[in-house]
């Protein structure tokens, strides 16, 4: 039988451990905390209590989760588990003598629900981007420096692999490789990563 790569998600729904669950809630804080970051209705200690929240609904909920095996199936069920998170923390800070944040607050959740939205679509966008960076941070370790400076300066910084070869007195098959084995680890890990 072939050995068949299982996801991070497959991992803790069919064979719960605490190493895949903690490189799951890793992985979504920060794009959680970043995401939340952004809005100036919520004090930092709100950041932080939702993030939990959000984390202890997913782990309460993700035994159900059907993955629909589109690309970003996961992306967009967390998206809708924050909204339902932010919605019961407006209800609750309503009664206060101060509401968090009052219509427009209602208006950015409304937003962030609608696929359509740029505030939906940033969402999406701050999603990847913090877990590119992630995997990047994670694959660097694996590669010797002159390996990770031709994939960094061609792939991040966009440089042509002739100004690369040039400036790391590398053979041009040698930059060419640094590109294609970074990413494919790259590839490996977010196929047992990200869904």
């Amino acid at each position: 039988m072939p050995d068949t790569s299982i996801s991070l998600l497959d991992r803790i729904t069919q064979q719960p451990d605490a190493e895949a669950w903690n490189q799951l809630a890793e992985l979504y804080t920060l794009v959680l905390r970043s995401w939340l970051r952004r809005y100036d209705v919520l004090a930092p200690a709100d950041v932080d209590d939702l993030v939990q929240d959000v984390l202890l609904t997913v782990s309460k909920e993700l035994p159900r989760f059907q993955h629909s095996g589109r690309p970003g199936a996961f992306r967009a069920w967390l998206k809708s588990i924050l909204v339902n998170r932010l919605r019961h923390f407006w209800r609750s800070r309503q009664n206060r003598a101060v509401a968090v944040g009052g219509s427009d607050f209602l208006d950015l959740l409304k937003q962030l629900h609608d696929e359509g939205t740029p505030v939906s679509q940033l969402w999406d966008e701050e999603h990847d981007r913090q877990l590119i960076r992630r995997l990047l941070e994670i694959v660097e370790p694996r590669f010797a420096p002159p390996t990770w400076q031709a994939f960094r300066l061609q792939v991040l910084e966009g440089l042509p692999a002739e100004t690369v070869a040039s400036e790391l007195k590398m053979p041009l098959h040698s930059v060419y490789a640094a590109k294609s084995r970074v990413l494919q680890a790259m590839r490996a890990l977010a196929e047992k990563l990200v869904i």
